[in-house]
């Protein structure tokens, strides 16, 4: 029998409130009160920089940010620079991995896996990159990923451009990499994707890669 994992889904987000769920369903599931839980959202736009971020990465000033309504956040997790916004799935798996081997490159690639499957779904080939976490199809970024662990629990995650406003990804070296480019499945396949069935999709990935049953959602507003 899979175990639980409680699915969260909460539509389009400020970072700092999504942050501070993310904290306090950490807190919880270090103390073993609730189950393994998947928060699946949409940012409203920002950048958040990782442990390793350099805000040489970061091609704007602040004045041009205001204008263009973008905040910036320094986030707990690994990586440097990336974008979030609108059209952008994230999903910041709770994990215990005292329950999935406390092997943290394992979780990042299983992460990937996530997106190489939901890709190959719309006939789309996702594929890994040594030494550079994410999935990208070709030469173009589609999926990025950047954990945080604390007492062998996971936060943060990992976020896939679906029908997302790619302009933003040319104020920053995205990850800090400067000599590749970003991509959405929307721009892949040449049209619209439907934003609740994509949900849904990553969803039952996940329960498949991780062995979890997914098929609770729980939507909290």
């Amino acid at each position: 029998m899979l175990r639980e994992c409680c699915v969260i889904r909460l539509g389009l987000c400020d970072y700092q409130e999504a942050y501070s769920l993310q904290k306090d369903l950490l807190r919880r599931r270090i103390s073993k009160s609730i189950p393994d839980t998947l928060v699946l959202l949409q940012h409203t736009p920002v950048f958040t920089l990782g442990r390793k971020g350099s805000m040489d990465n970061l091609l704007v000033g602040p004045e041009e940010l205001c204008c263009k309504g973008i905040a910036v956040h320094q986030a707990d997790r690994g990586g440097d620079i990336t974008y979030h916004g609108p059209g952008q799935l994230v999903a910041y798996p709770i994990l215990d991995l005292g329950q999935h081997g406390r092997d943290i490159l394992l979780v990042i690639s299983m992460y990937e896996e996530v997106i190489i499957r939901l890709l190959a779904g719309y006939g789309i080939e996702g594929q890994r990159i040594p030494g550079c976490p994410g999935v990208w199809v070709g030469s173009e970024k589609i999926s990025s990923v950047g954990i945080g662990i604390s007492n062998w629990v996971t936060y943060h995650g990992f976020s896939i451009n679906i029908n997302t406003d790619l302009e933003p990804f040319s104020y920053i070296y995205p990850c800090g990499i400067r000599d590749r480019g970003i991509t959405s499945l929307s721009r892949a396949l040449g049209r619209e994707v439907d934003e609740k069935d994509f949900e849904e999709r990553l969803a039952r990935a996940f329960g498949e890669v991780f062995r979890l049953d997914t098929g609770k959602f729980f939507t909290p507003f």
